[in-house]
């Protein structure tokens, strides 16, 4: 028990964060993020310690996710905002302000990508997975991951060009 606790406070927020942008809606989300854990619990003795368990839960994540837009058949969802973290109390209400709207303007053009170009960015940024453990997750090519990554980095650069040199 012990030991899921650490697991679960290690990956929970960053779990939370991929499934949220991933579905783009909070309560699809939260069904999911259960759904995850639960399947961790159930499928414990299928976890080979030869692999991280950050994959293996990527993965079971993944197909959680999978199964969600085979069920509603979403190309792309429009991403909710993540629950705000609080920032430093030096920051001015116009650099908070700001940064709003530029977290705004990046979840918009994420939700913009296609569907394998989000979740492979999604999966490296939210979850801190290597190329290789994102073709596990999802079941593709390091070849296929990369060059989904240089898509969705080219499309986010383009939209954000403004901000993001």
């Amino acid at each position: 028990m012990a030991a899921f606790e650490t697991l679960y406070r290690r990956h929970k927020d960053p779990l939370w964060r991929y499934l949220l942008r991933g579905a783009g809606d909070r309560e699809a989300c939260y069904e999911m993020f259960q759904d995850v854990w639960s399947s961790v619990v159930r499928s414990r003795s299928n976890w080979e310690p030869r692999a991280r368990f950050t994959t293996w839960l990527y993965t079971l994540a993944h197909n959680r996710l999978v199964d969600y837009y085979r069920l509603r058949n979403l190309a792309t969802a429009p991403l909710e905002e993540a629950e705000d973290v609080a920032g430093p109390e030096h920051e001015s209400p116009d650099a908070i302000a700001r940064n709003a709207q530029l977290r705004q303007r990046l979840l918009d053009t994420l939700a913009q990508l296609p569907h394998e170009q989000r979740e492979a960015f999604l999966l490296r940024e939210e979850g801190g997975l290597s190329l290789e453990e994102i073709g596990q997750a999802t079941g593709v090519g390091r070849e296929t991951v990369k060059s989904r990554l240089r898509y969705a980095l080219a499309k986010l650069r383009q939209e954000l060009s403004d901000v993001w040199p």
